[in-house]
């Protein structure tokens, strides 16, 4: 039996601007003239996903993410060029050469084998086709080191210590030499954003909506409130609220891959 988060919607929709950034800037480097079908995968709430069909106007855009509560959140963007459904990454196929382009956005950090699969999905894209991959590079920040070393204590361990774990991610070249032994030409490369935040906590509220959640669905009711404020108390501290707001750098890595014709 599978599972997976509960990811809620709502919490990941505070600071979408901020959250569209890396997305926009991953399509952008992606040099298709005139798709026809075009796939997210991991599509989430399907915001970002619904701004490709005014990319590429005469492409149908299909959106695939694990999270039910997510496709359900997208169901008002549907239309006769816009589809989505609930799958598996791991699990995903298509025809063989059927694809023009693959997006897939701060979703791959999930997954240990994410190298494994991309041979895959580059035999789904039709000859001269485009792979889009963008994810998080920040496991090292203290808003990951402090979740890690918080979930690994009593009395949270029980329940959440493993909950806080990621697999290493590949950086800029692991994806050049993946794709590159595919036959694509590839372009990859890392960013840090430094987003400024505002409100009360802000970093806390952020990772609320990604990389907290399933440490904090993980516990108890009564431990989760706890958790939450000592997890939050430490975060002020490591990102202080200026006059400004609070800053959050946030290293992320891109890959583009263009298929051989």
């Amino acid at each position: 039996m599978r599972t997976s988060p509960v990811w809620s919607p709502q919490q990941y929709g505070k600071y979408a601007d901020e959250r569209g950034r890396p997305f926009a800037d991953l399509v952008g480097r992606i040099q298709a003239d005139d798709p026809a079908t075009v796939v997210d995968l991991g599509s989430g709430p399907g915001n970002l996903t619904a701004t490709l069909l005014d990319r590429w106007p005469g492409a149908t855009v299909h959106g695939v993410d694990s999270s039910a509560e997510m496709i359900e959140a997208a169901q008002p963007l549907v239309s006769d060029r816009l589809t989505f459904e609930v799958g598996y990454l791991r699990e995903w196929t298509a025809a063989p050469e059927s694809i023009d382009v693959i997006v897939t956005n701060a979703t791959l950090q999930w997954i240990p084998e994410q190298l494994d699969l991309l041979p895959g999905f580059v035999r789904t894209l039709r000859p001269g086709g485009w792979l889009a991959i963008q994810i998080p590079g920040n496991g090292d920040a203290p808003s990951h080191a402090i979740l890690r070393e918080l979930a690994a204590t009593a009395p949270y361990a029980q329940y959440a210590a493993d909950k806080s774990l990621r697999p290493d991610v590949p950086g800029p070249a692991d994806y050049v030499a993946a794709l590159s032994a595919e036959g694509c030409s590839v372009d990859a490369w890392e960013t840090t954003y430094n987003h400024l935040l505002q409100g009360d906590n802000a970093v806390l509220e952020w990772v609320k909506g990604t990389g907290a959640r399933p440490v904090l669905q993980a516990l108890p009711d009564e431990l989760r409130v706890r958790f939450e404020e000592e997890y939050g108390a430490r975060l002020a501290e490591a990102y202080p609220r200026r006059d400004f707001g609070t800053l959050l750098p946030f290293r992320r890595i891109f890959a583009v891959a263009q298929k051989e014709n």
